[in-house]
């Protein structure tokens, strides 16, 4: 599996356990606002061995609870079931990242038990798909598998969505929660500026539009909140 960065300890990725993360490298999107920006276009970068993370995660065994699988897009790794698979075998809870365009993988994972949390960008309303995550023409129908996929219950799960002035209104945070009603984590996050984006033109909103927003999609999804604020 191409790894482009590890975390050997986070507090904020997994929630409710300590954790290590790793990033693999590359995405099929190209969201202006990305803050891992160099994992989708820098490829040329330093490469972390599965090794060094597998010997992290036997000496902390009995001190990590879990670890984080993020990116990048982590199901664009053609081997990403065999790594989770040996991550089991340590006996560690697993959180998986994932902007929900590989659907078959993800629900493979989901069935075969190789992971204990999902947490799924929703980028923007149907409509502003494609001008979101920077595709032409995208057929949004993958995206929408994968949230009745999740919508199933079959693992615990959550929904995010990143906000960004230039992209989303509140009509499209509405339209989202339309879209996923019924579910019941979903975080709304204020886009930060990480120094190592795609488009740096991009930007946050304020406080008081994101609490604007929050209570617009509590109508559809009552336990919606912010994260970071």
């Amino acid at each position: 599996m191409l790894i482009k960065g590890f975390q050997k300890l986070t507090l904020l990725d997994f929630p409710g356990k300590t954790a290590c993360t790793v990033f693999t490298g590359g995405c099929n999107f190209r969201c202006p606002f990305c803050h891992n920006a160099g994992l989708v276009t820098k490829m040329d970068t330093e490469i972390i061995t599965e090794s060094e993370v597998f010997e992290h995660l036997k000496k902390r065994q009995g001190i990590l609870d879990g670890i984080a699988i993020t990116g990048g897009e982590p199901l664009l790794q053609g081997d990403i079931e065999e790594f989770l698979r040996k991550v089991r075998e340590y006996d560690y809870a697993i959180k998986l990242d994932t902007n929900g365009s590989f659907p078959e993988k993800l629900e493979s994972i989901i069935e075969n038990g190789l992971c204990d949390y999902v947490a799924m960008d929703i980028k923007n309303s149907k409509e502003k798909y494609s001008e979101t995550i920077g595709i032409n023409n995208f057929d949004i129908a993958s995206i929408e598998k994968s949230v009745g996929i999740l919508k199933k219950g079959n693992v615990p799960f959550e929904f995010r969505t990143t906000i960004t002035k230039n992209f989303h209104t509140i009509m499209d945070i509405e339209n989202i929660g339309k879209w996923i009603e019924g579910t019941e984590n979903y975080y709304l996050q204020n886009f930060v500026d990480s120094g190592n984006l795609i488009d740096s033109a991009t930007e946050g909103v304020s406080k008081e539009e994101m609490k604007e927003m929050l209570e617009v999609v509590k109508k559809y999804v009552p336990n919606a909140d912010i994260r970071g604020l």
